[in-house]
């Protein structure tokens, strides 16, 4: 398999960890359990994917918040709503880091549209 292959496959995976985990998060019935159980599940679907160097802001982000739930799934609290809360925060953060990219600024926006008035 070609390294940029590689690449893509990895990047792939890493956001389908994210975007399941994120789904478990948002749902109003939270169960810790069924939580931890599918974390570790998804976690070991993603090791079966060799690893590759990832350089992206956005790419490191995703790689600590994957490190970080896992953190927590181990090292947790009786009630798990502290940790639910920070996970929360840091996915927000992270759709928004992967959205800045998506959205430029116009620098001259008002010469753009003269229509002559």
């Amino acid at each position: 398999m070609h390294e940029k292959q590689q690449r893509i496959r990895y990047i792939r995976v890493l956001e389908k960890f994210f975007n399941r985990t994120l789904s478990l998060l948002k749902l109003e019935n939270f169960d810790k359990q069924l939580f931890i159980q599918r974390t570790k599940k998804n976690y070991e679907d993603m090791n079966r994917v060799s690893a590759v160097e990832l350089h992206s802001n956005y790419l490191t982000q995703l790689k600590d918040f994957i490190n970080k739930t896992m953190y927590y799934t181990q090292e947790h609290s009786s009630s798990f709503e502290d940790e639910r809360a920070t996970l929360l925060k840091d996915a927000n953060l992270l759709q928004k880091e992967k959205n800045n990219k998506n959205y430029k600024k116009d620098k001259h926006k008002k010469h753009k549209y003269n229509d002559g008035y």
